[in-house]
């Protein structure tokens, strides 16, 4: 067993498109859908219903839950998937908040599936969590283009709650890239990997949980979801699921929809069996789900008007052992411009920090780690090697100072290891501009997104028994 010294706090770790313009775009398509002929009340007065208020669960799970991965290959397996992603992230960052590019273009993808019924009858699908992005959207026939998905395609002529939106309705005008055919709102939603839908607004009775279950209080189902019905769907970020549901802070996204003003998550280890949980209403506040004997911490939601569907946070600093890093202020913060600043994300793997800020973390763990830096080709920036017939070792504490809340990580949290390679890896990387707070380092912890409030709170969790 390899010890910390004794000046170094230590955590036991157990090894175990570019500018798009939507005019340039001629839709030539007629979408015949039919309209529902049933007169409904509207989302607004569903909010006031109690069982939306009391709140729901979700149950979440990873894209690679199934597979038979090792963490380090779940950790380079996401890291793949996210590359366009970064890309697109690091792109915004540098981006004005006079640049077209800044409402065109949206992050996409993601690393959790969330379950949902759509329609009456309700039919069961698969959708990503996506918290960097607004739109609910799902394929739908007739297609013109659609991936191939693991449901069957959702076909509005089977469900009697089906409308399209108008023309005038404040979810289409929500878009950035709309057109109106006929009085129906036509969208255009792109991903940072070149991934587009396109279709029609509409709205539609979504079902969260076992609709099928014999106890009433097993699911909820809700009236009048504005979502994306999407005829002409291309690109291959999106094949785990059948479509995606944005998180993000703009008025599409299913939570603002919704009207709670909050929702938290909590995810399991990465390579956990156990499906993680997303919660709405209030459910999702800490005080009422959690046990924890540690204390709620909360810091401010900054907001951002080139990017309003983030969710920015004031990092002020980084803690490694008991070093407090010297990393100037302003790396992490949000500029007058739009650029920079710091983003928590859950369709993100790893943490990205923007270059001076990792150099200066990296910098700190070569000089406490207590092992030799290797030289592999996992495609993480630092990792070390393991000496022979260890089960544990020690690792450097590493604490994310926010205003008003620090967040003293488990080492679970940050170092990935691989006895098979011989390797233990700091699972955090080198970003421009741009930094993101990426879902491994969220691992069992509890964190709570309150819109209303404007702050974001997190305690630690076993999220396996929330």
């Amino acid at each position: 067993m390899f010890m910390a010294t004794s000046v170094v706090p230590h955590d036991r770790f157990h090894l175990s498109y570019s500018h798009m313009m939507f005019i340039l775009l001629t839709i030539t398509s007629i979408f015949v859908l039919p309209t529902s002929s049933t007169s409904r009340g509207t989302l607004d007065q569903y909010r006031h219903d109690s069982k939306l208020r009391n709140g729901f669960r979700i149950n979440l799970n990873h894209v690679d839950g199934a597979g038979n991965f090792t963490k380090l290959e779940l950790v380079q397996r996401g890291m793949n998937r996210g590359k366009h992603r970064l890309q697109r992230l690091s792109a915004l960052a540098v981006t004005s908040v006079d640049d077209d590019i800044k409402s065109q273009v949206h992050t996409g993808s993601g690393e959790f599936l969330m379950s949902l019924s759509i329609g009456t009858p309700p039919t069961s699908y698969l959708a990503i969590m996506d918290t960097g992005s607004d739109l609910i959207w799902t394929q739908c026939k007739p297609c013109t283009e659609c991936y191939k998905q693991p449901t069957p395609i959702f076909d509005p002529s089977t469900s009697s709650s089906f409308s399209k939106l108008s023309c005038t309705n404040t979810l289409c005008r929500a878009l950035t890239a709309s057109m109106c055919s006929e009085n129906a709102c036509e969208y255009l939603y792109a991903y940072g990997d070149d991934s587009t839908t396109q279709g029609i607004m509409a709205s539609e009775t979504f079902t969260f949980g076992d609709h099928s279950s014999k106890d009433k209080s097993a699911s909820i189902s809700i009236p009048n979801v504005g979502f994306g019905c999407g005829n002409d769907n291309e690109g291959g970020g999106f094949t785990q699921g059948a479509g995606l549901v944005g998180l993000g802070r703009g008025p599409l996204s299913l939570v603002s929809q919704l009207g709670t003003g909050k929702f938290s998550y909590c995810l399991n280890s990465i390579d956990s069996t156990q499906t993680s949980s997303l919660l709405f209403g209030s459910l999702a506040n800490l005080v009422n789900t959690t046990t924890s004997d540690n204390e709620i911490q909360t810091t401010p939601l900054i907001k951002n008007p080139s990017q309003p569907s983030f969710y920015y946070l004031d990092l002020e600093g980084i803690t490694v052992g008991e070093t407090l890093l010297s990393i100037p202020k302003s790396t992490f913060q949000l500029k007058p411009s739009g650029s920079g600043g710091f983003i928590i994300d859950s369709g993100t793997t790893i943490t990205y920090l923007q270059k001076t800020g990792f150099s200066a973390v990296k910098k700190a763990f070569i000089s406490q780690m207590k092992l030799t830096v290797a030289d592999s080709s996992t495609g993480l920036d630092l990792c070390f090697n393991l000496p022979n017939s260890v089960s544990e070792i020690d690792v450097p504490k590493l604490i994310f100072h926010f205003k008003g809340a620090d967040l003293d990580l488990p080492g679970n949290n940050y170092m990935i290891a691989d006895s098979d390679l011989g390797l233990v890896c700091l699972a955090m990387g080198a970003s421009n501009g741009l930094s993101i707070f990426g879902n491994v380092q969220q691992q069992n912890m509890l964190i709570l997104h309150d819109l209303e409030k404007e702050v974001m709170s997190f305690v630690p969790t076993k999220c396996d028994q929330l």
